[in-house]
């Protein structure tokens, strides 16, 4: 799969875990494994990414006498998430076209 494709569908994905509730780094690993494989460090490197373009927060707390970090989608996150769903209406649209001609050969 071309790199950045597979990179912008990590962000969505990583975003959509974190759509209804924050989270934090393995929980986000366990809600993302029945679709797709994420290592850790792969994950933060993404989080990172997402959190200095504006699309998620990060907040501390406590949790079992640790600090966890937790992951909050911002507006610009949400609207990714929405500018996907348009976007991946027009590669449905050309796959389609190209497994169309697959089926008249």
């Amino acid at each position: 799969m071309d790199i950045q494709l597979k990179r912008g569908l990590l962000d969505v994905c990583v975003l959509a875990a974190i759509k209804n509730e924050d989270s934090y780094g393995y929980k986000i690993i366990k809600d993302l494994k029945p679709y797709i494989e994420l290592s850790e460090s792969t994950l933060y490197t993404i989080l990172k990414r997402l959190e200095g373009a504006g699309m998620l927060t990060l907040r501390s707390a406590e949790h079992d006498g640790r600090l966890r970090k937790y992951y909050h989608i911002t507006q610009d996150g949400i609207k990714r998430i929405d500018e996907f769903k348009d976007e991946w209406k027009e590669v449905i649209s050309v796959y389609r076209f190209v497994t169309e001609e697959d089926r008249h050969e």
